[in-house]
């Protein structure tokens, strides 16, 4: 009996602290104010390319941007925008490691370009909040 309370006690402690680091995401000033996003992933950084840039490159290329995430167009979709243009980005929830974003923040993304015939997107697999 003894031992199970203990067991329990140790899990309840890990399972609270790794709850707790899991806050971070973006926040849309237009949304409810219930939104909380997950963190996660920190992957390699590739060369920085513009949206315009990555309009011209091909499926599949590992890229990086740097911008502002404008809106939130779904739950794991965002517009993203640089000087260049804007593109849709996907941000899984558990890549936001922690951190809290809004459209005011310069951000570097970092993932996989996903090109169809007209249209483009980003499936991030790395969200930095730039200084």
């Amino acid at each position: 009996m003894k031992k199970q309370a203990v067991l329990l006690a140790v899990v309840m402690l890990t399972s609270t602290s790794v709850l707790a680091a899991q806050n971070g995401g973006f926040v849309d000033p237009d949304a409810p104010a219930a939104q909380v996003k997950k963190g996660g992933f920190s992957a390699d950084h590739t060369s920085v390319v513009t949206v315009k840039q990555a309009e011209e490159m091909k499926d599949d290329s590992w890229i990086t941007v740097r911008g502002q995430l404008v809106k939130q167009l779904g739950d794991e979709d965002y517009q993203f925008r640089d000087q260049t243009g804007t593109m849709k980005v996907e941000i899984d929830h558990k890549r936001w490691d922690g951190q809290t974003i809004s459209p005011k923040d310069h951000v570097e993304l970092t993932g996989e370009l996903d090109k169809d015939f007209n249209s483009i997107e980003l499936d991030v697999k790395h969200v930095r909040k730039l200084p």
